[in-house]
């Protein structure tokens, strides 16, 4: 593996099946610079911002699927690159999609690309539900968080920081700040229905 300290894929891979967010982040530290490198070698044309758009999608997408990976099919970085491909396809699709929408008023010919916001999602369910519950109750699902996802939790949930607030803070990139607060979310759930 190209980072020391990291355990082999297969158990990591086998921990973030069983719902281990850390060895999910562990897998995001392994793979995320091939996955970048494949992205821009197969997708020349996209800036580093639909680059880190599609990574972050990515391992989203498979985080919520990695129960369906089988190991005897592929190895994890070739899963995680079909997904990234897939992904990146739909990505360009809807770009084509919305870009017919557009008209130049300069007539100069350029192509015109929609801009996906970067900034805050709209608050989900979950954050509404946070937010209308006391302080104590919020803190307790956050202290329950593996200890890489509470400060990022905290300055989100309870503090209301927007994600480019929160990567500014603590110095990384948006994308990394929108994953790790999505699986803050989907842990704080699967703690409020146990």
């Amino acid at each position: 593996m190209g980072k020391p300290g990291l355990r082999p894929i297969d158990e990591l891979v086998r921990l973030a099946i069983i719902g281990d967010g850390a060895a999910f982040t562990e897998l995001w530290d392994t793979n995320i610079d091939a996955l970048r490198t494949y992205i821009k070698g197969t997708m020349k044309s996209l800036d580093d911002f639909y680059v880190d758009d599609i990574c972050s999608k990515s391992f989203e997408k498979a985080f919520r699927q990695i129960g369906t990976y089988d190991p005897a099919k592929s190895r994890f970085a070739t899963w995680l690159r079909t997904i990234a491909r897939n992904t990146a396809l739909d990505l360009i699709e809807q770009e084509s999609r919305l870009r017919k929408k557009y008209v130049s008023i300069d007539d100069g010919g350029g192509e015109m690309f929609a801009i996906e916001s970067i900034g805050d999602e709209a608050d989900t369910a979950l954050e509404t539900i946070i937010k209308d519950e006391d302080a104590g109750t919020v803190d307790k699902y956050i202290d329950g968080l593996p200890e890489l996802y509470r400060e990022i939790a905290r300055l989100r949930l309870v503090e209301a920081w927007s994600y480019k607030e929160i990567a500014d803070k603590l110095s990384l990139e948006l994308n990394t700040v929108r994953t790790r607060i999505r699986r803050a979310k989907a842990m704080i759930e699967k703690m409020k229905d146990d």
